[in-house]
Order: structure tokens, then sequence, then C-alpha cells
């Protein structure tokens, strides 16, 4: 681990195990060190009475085993750098557990939404839907204090806290290897990356994180397709009333024939328990992942009118980050059952 995730590493930890109940005033001197932080900010736990109803009424979390799942064998607590995952920059650890991971947001209509707009409605959600395949985000931290590190970019200020749906692949005695996982979303959309100029727009490494294809057919029973539409159509109507676009479903598969690994799940919910195939060579998990592109936001909005003005010339379409909510909606559902064969 690098000395700049190290301390991005600190600094959540010390959120979860050292946060004062209430935060004393600064003096002048705490307050000039604090602003010419570069990569080690003081970070704050975001509703945590509202994260903490959720982790213990609603999906029935161990509170100790929660907090324990931060800390390493030795007690020293560290977590493990898992690197840039996505297409938004982000930056990824997980526990020493494997339990959970922690996401930095660095965009800031990105967690402006999640903390302003959706917050409420996603826990409202959770509560109606305890077992809804929304991902389920443990913890949101961000920074009160504005630094010169963060005003660079040197350190993300925001990070989630969510489940792991991967969790069980490191202590798979098969091999991590042959865990597969697909990031789905419409393919029908227009990406400039991909499709400008022959491709040529981006590198390889880029394009290849745009877009997953799943190159065959979830094989399920009746009940089990019925099970995850049932969930991801109560879960899409929450992001279409609240303005989301450009998620996914986060899809991943393992060899039957392992053992099966254990899942963060006490309630016993379908599709993170874990799948079987009908041909018995697979186990299916899927949730609902990256929920945080609203099209009321200033930067969305910006985007979407440059692709209507390049679209009056090219007629190339729109992306998935300039659609409607209830176009893509419709569009996301019907991907979902086009992938699944009974």
């Amino acid at each position: 681990m690098g000395n700049r995730e190290t301390y991005i590493s600190k600094s959540i930890l010390r959120s979860l195990f050292h946060e004062p109940p209430i935060a004393p005033k600064q003096t002048i001197l705490a307050r000039i060190l604090t602003f010419f932080s570069f990569f080690q900010f003081a970070l704050a736990r975001f509703q945590a009475e509202l994260f903490k109803e959720l982790r213990l009424k609603i999906w029935q979390f161990e509170e100790d085993e929660y907090r324990e799942s931060f800390r390493s064998d030795d007690t020293s607590g560290k977590l493990k750098p898992v690197g840039d995952l996505g297409y938004s920059g982000s930056t990824f650890f997980k526990t020493p557990n494997s339990k959970f991971l922690i996401k930095s947001i660095p965009r800031a209509f990105e967690h402006d939404f999640f903390a302003e707009d959706l917050l409420h409605l996603y826990a409202d959600h959770m509560r109606a839907h305890p077992q809804s395949l929304l991902v389920r985000i443990t913890d949101f931290l961000y920074s009160p204090h504005k630094t010169v590190g963060a005003m660079m970019g040197l350190a993300p200020t925001h990070h989630i806290i969510m489940e792991n749906t991967l969790y069980g692949r490191d202590g798979d005695e098969a091999g991590p290897d042959a865990w597969e996982t697909y990031d789905l979303k419409p393919a029908s959309y227009f990406f400039p990356e991909r499709d400008l100029a022959g491709g040529k727009l981006a590198p390889e490494s880029v394009k290849e994180r745009l877009i997953d294809d799943f190159p065959d057919k979830i094989r399920v029973t009746a009940h089990q397709r019925d099970n995850l539409l049932a969930h991801l159509v109560e879960d899409t109507r929450l992001l279409e009333s609240a303005n989301a676009v450009d998620y996914s479903l986060f899809l991943v598969r393992y060899p039957a024939s392992h053992k099966k690994v254990g899942n963060l799940d006490a309630l016993g919910t379908l599709w993170r328990d874990g799948v079987e195939s009908t041909d018995s060579k697979w186990v299916y998990r899927a949730v609902l992942l990256d929920f945080f592109w609203a099209k009321h936001k200033l930067q969305p909005k910006l985007m979407t009118k440059m692709i209507s003005s390049f679209n009056f010339f090219a007629k190339k379409g729109e992306m998935s980050i300039t659609t409607s909510p209830g176009e893509y909606r419709g569009r996301f559902l019907r991907m979902v059952e086009s992938l699944i064969e009974v």
C-alpha cells in the first residue's frame, strides 16, 4: 500500500473507531493544520443514526461484527486497496475480512445527490423492501472541513461503505480467478469513447470499463426469474422517481462445484445468497449499483444539452447519462429480462 492509500485508509478507520460524540471547537492552530492536510482528512459519519438503523433494524447486521470487519487479525486496522474498479476515477478499499467495500465518490454532483436527494428515499425504500437489490450502503463518510488536499483533488473527501457482493472469493480454495463479474447496463446507448472515430477516442483499458457484455444466459427457474425482476421493478421505480439514470446490474457468477461460500445477508435474500443455475454449472449473485447520476444536477444537465446539440448533426442517439429516467428504466428492465433463460 502506497503512502496515499495508507493516509486515506487511516482517515476512514479513524472516523469509524475514534469519532468524538461532539466535535469540540478547534483552536486556530488546529484549524491551520487541518487546512493544510494533503491526503489524511478528518472524516465524519453522515447521518450516523440513520445508517445504524438500516444496519441493525432493517438488514439485521451485528454491530460488533460490523466494527470488527474493519480490524485485521493483529487488531491494527488496515484496509486493503482494491485499485480503480470504475470509470469515474473512484478508489476502492475492502475490509480485512472482505465483507465490505469502501468506494470514494469524487464527483460533487454525485455525493451531493446522494446526501441531499436520495438518502431518505433510499432509507424509506429499504424499510418497505428490506430485501431490495439496491446495494446496501452501510455508512457515508465526508470531510466537514476545507483542506488544501481536497481543493487540489489529491485525495477523496467522500466515501460510501457497502456490502461486497464478491465476499467469499478470496477464501475460495479453488481459486478466485474462477469468479466472473459483469457490470451490466443497456448496450444500445451511444458511448462516445467507444462509438466515435472507429472507437479510437479512448484506449482499450478505458473502453473495457464502459460496458460489459454477458456472453451467456442466466439459466434459472421461473420463480427465481420472477423474484429478480420483481425486486428490480420496485428498485428502479424508486430510482426513476429520484431522477437517476446510468445504474447497472452487478452480476457475479462462480462455478457451482466450488464449496458454498458465506454471505452477508441475515434476511436470506435469494440473489444475495446465491442462485444455482438450472444446469448446475454456476451460482449467480446480483445487486443494483451506481445510482448516483441524477438528471437534475448541474453537470448532468450541461452534458445533456451538449449531447443534444451534437445529435442535431450527428444523430448518434442518447447516452445512458443523458436519456430520461423513464426511458433508461425501460431499457434496463428489458435488458435484464433478455439475459434470462428459464
